[in-house]
């Protein structure tokens, strides 16, 4: 049978979670590393079908059952391989390929390309340690790199001469543009990386496919990529992540860190679940990658203003993979530094006190939107609101999103509204006993945009709502008719209590009307009148 091109099938199974595919047929319960749900394929009462969203399979331990999201939608939705591709593309948002079958000149092109990447990575490795290389291994060991660090990550240098043009010449000169490692200029071939200290890019699989080069001179940028080829597209290659799948299983998490050396640094100082983008922002493709391994992630950023628009934008990418079982959190190195600085000057325990006092992604988009919006003003509010909404809107799971949703409108009325406590009447009101009490934190925690649109009065009693209350099993009706009553109340106290003051005030020959009372006594009818009907109200 003819197939399509494998890094388009490849890429589909890197978008989309076996988890996700799986999940849209049968109820799944994560257990452990996997999910386990009934089989679908033959009929049972106790789960024995597993999926594991790591290595992207199925596997059901009853009749036998094993594949991965192909076969799964195949098999479920009956559909031949092409038929359940395209399906497959249009979840990921993928534009089709030709349908075609990949050549053996096409396969043993990109075997090239491998051997190419491999035996320039082996020049660099041995140049390091020669003369020429001096500048560079002094300042690899000054970051504190060991010989054990720089030999598992094939660290190497890039003369200033043209290496690879000059001596791969037994190698075609399509092949050699095709990896990016020389380019074709006026005079000839000549190197892309000169006079750089060279870190190999690895796939997942542990293939060298690219390098990043750091500048030893000081000129800018400090680092350098290879350009995008047929083996290495950045946006969809993770630093590290080669090695750092298996320690990624055991921690239950990634890190995700902002470059390469504070990746290699971290994963060398016992955080070995820590990867790093390549030149580039964060990308879906990135999150996807890690996602699949585990949807636990840590992202560590500088704490400075540029470190919190990479964490704004990481959260707000990270949005559509999250699930109820997430945790993603956000750290921050702060005073200047980064994660490779805080390892040398502080050491692990302090690396392990950012890392484990990490926020929350709903706490730190709440944040977020304190800081950046003006939440004092209702302009600031409501453009506060709009932005969370939009960013909500992106959660797939919408059970997570309502129960996100109702978090933040609690807040918002706790905390963005609290400030009109300050501005509430001077009238001296009735002391609300505890159950009043109770039965306002029970209203305020479980039906907040009621609790926002009787905010005003709420604020006015200054009850802490914090506190957790007994479930009275009320729905909205009822909660909006406790409150409009207890509003009815206390205002009839405040006109009793005037009422009395004013009629006391006259005995004593102060200047009060009859018709002034007469005024107070029909307002506090009124209010019997709407306490009355407000009883019989369904």
């Amino acid at each position: 049978m003819a197939k399509f091109d494998n890094n388009f099938v490849d890429e589909l199974r890197m978008r989309l979670s076996i988890v996700d595919i799986v999940g849209r047929r049968v109820p799944l319960v994560k257990k452990g590393q996997n999910y386990w749900g009934c089989c679908p394929f033959h009929n049972e009462k106790t789960p024995s079908f597993s999926v594991a969203e790591e290595k992207g399979f199925y596997h059901c331990f009853g009749c036998g059952a094993h594949g991965d999201i192909i076969s799964f939608v195949m098999n479920t939705e009956h559909l031949e391989y092409p038929a359940a591709i395209r399906e497959l593309a249009d979840m990921a948002g993928m534009k089709m390929p030709e349908y075609k079958p990949k050549s053996p000149e096409r396969v043993r092109l990109e075997d090239s390309y491998f051997e190419i990447m491999e035996r320039a990575t082996k020049e660099y490795q041995k140049l390091l340690f020669e003369p020429a290389g001096r500048d560079a291994l002094n300042y690899v060991r000054g970051r504190g790199f060991t010989d054990e660090m720089i030999k598992k990550y094939r660290i190497g240098y890039a003369p200033k001469n043209n290496l690879i043009s000059s001596k791969f010449v037994d190698i075609k000169q399509t092949n050699l543009l095709a990896t990016g490692l020389v380019r074709r200029g006026e005079y000839g071939m000549y190197d892309f990386f000169r006079h750089k200290l060279m870190f190999p890019i690895f796939n997942a699989h542990g293939k060298v496919i690219a390098f990043s080069g750091r500048s030893l001179d000081g000129s800018e940028p400090k680092y350098i990529n290879t350009t995008d080829t047929e083996l290495f597209h950045k946006r969809q290659t993770i630093f590290g992540f080669n090695f750092a799948r298996d320690e990624i299983y055991k921690k239950n998490r990634s890190i995700v860190v902002e470059g390469q050396i504070d990746a290699i640094q971290m994963q060398m100082h016992g955080f070995g679940e820590t990867v790093a983008p390549l030149g580039t922002a964060l990308t879906e493709d990135h999150i996807a990658i890690l996602c699949k391994s585990n949807r636990n992630i840590t992202f560590c950023f500088d704490g400075d203003n540029a470190g919190q628009k990479a964490a704004a934008r990481a959260a707000s990418i990270v949005l559509p993979f999250v699930r109820d079982n997430s945790d993603v959190r956000f750290a921050f190195v702060t005073g200047g530094k980064d994660p490779d600085e805080v390892l040398k000057t502080g050491g692990v325990a302090a690396m392990h006190k950012i890392i484990d006092d990490a926020t929350p992604l709903i706490d730190f988009l709440w944040n977020w939107v304190n800081q950046n919006f003006l939440v004092s003003t209702p302009g600031g509010r409501a453009q506060a609101e709009k932005f969370l909404d939009t960013e909500l809107k992106k959660i797939t799971d919408k059970k997570l999103q309502y129960e996100i949703e109702q978090e933040y409108k609690k807040r918002e009325f706790q905390q963005w509204r609290s400030w009109k406590k300050s501005d509430a009447p001077k009238i001296k009101l009735p002391d609300t006993d505890l159950v009043t009490k109770n039965t306002l934190a029970y209203i305020v925690n479980n039906f907040p945009d009621i609790a926002s649109q009787y905010a005003d009065f709420l604020s006015s009693l200054n009850i802490s709502f914090d506190e957790t209350a007994p479930d009275l099993g009320w729905d909205d009706k009822a909660a909006e008719k406790f409150i409009v009553s207890l509003k009815l109340q206390r205002y009839r106290a405040t006109l009793e209590q005037e009422l009395k003051t004013k009629m006391q005030g006259m005995i004593n020959g102060e200047n009060y009307t009859n018709e002034e009372l007469s005024d107070i006594k029909k307002k506090i009818a009124e209010i019997n009148e709407k306490l009355e009907k407000l009883l019989y109200l369904e």
